[in-house]
């Protein structure tokens, strides 16, 4: 059984690796190794959240999406989720939880995503970063329910968040 390692970039590594299935297959895998991430849903109020309007240079255009971020080597997710919301938004939170986690592509990714819902938001210094380009606004529930059905909401992992919290 192979484990050949093809590429190792900055966030990522891409590995061939022959896998014995439950019914005894050998299946040829292209995995896509990666730390991991966190996403934060910023309720600035009971009704309104922070989203960011971010360009996304593989898409080559600007998406609405939630804050999020990969983890760090060792980083704790829940570190990773303070980091994140402050580095993105401007804003910490006094009070965050763990509310769900997804895996974005499982068949080809070992990515898994922890989703965390932030409270009683408080105004810190932005530090984004040079190669992110992110305009941060409030929205309510309606105006982000119509913003989804308008299809102006494309991010997989924000369209999960949504639904975590009851808001799709």
């Amino acid at each position: 059984m192979s484990n050949i390692l093809i590429y190792t970039g900055n966030v990522i590594q891409l590995l061939h690796k022959d896998v014995k299935l439950p019914n005894g297959f050998i299946a040829g895998l292209d995995i896509i190794k990666h730390p991991g991430a966190v996403l934060i849903v910023p309720f600035e109020s009971r009704n309104k959240v922070i989203m960011l309007k971010q360009f996304r240079p593989v898409l080559n255009q600007y998406i609405h999406e939630l804050p999020a971020g990969t983890l760090k080597s060792r980083e704790a997710p829940f570190s990773c989720a303070q980091r994140e919301l402050i580095e993105e938004t401007g804003y910490g939170a006094r009070k965050m939880q763990r509310i769900g986690e997804i895996v974005p592509v499982p068949g080809y990714s070992t990515e898994k995503i922890i989703i965390y819902k932030a409270e009683q938001l408080i105004r810190k210094t932005r530090r984004i970063e040079e190669d992110e380009i992110i305009e941060h606004s409030v929205y309510s529930k309606r105006q982000i329910q119509r913003m989804f059905r308008d299809k102006k909401i494309i991010d997989a992992k924000t369209i999960c968040a949504l639904a975590f919290c009851g808001w799709l």
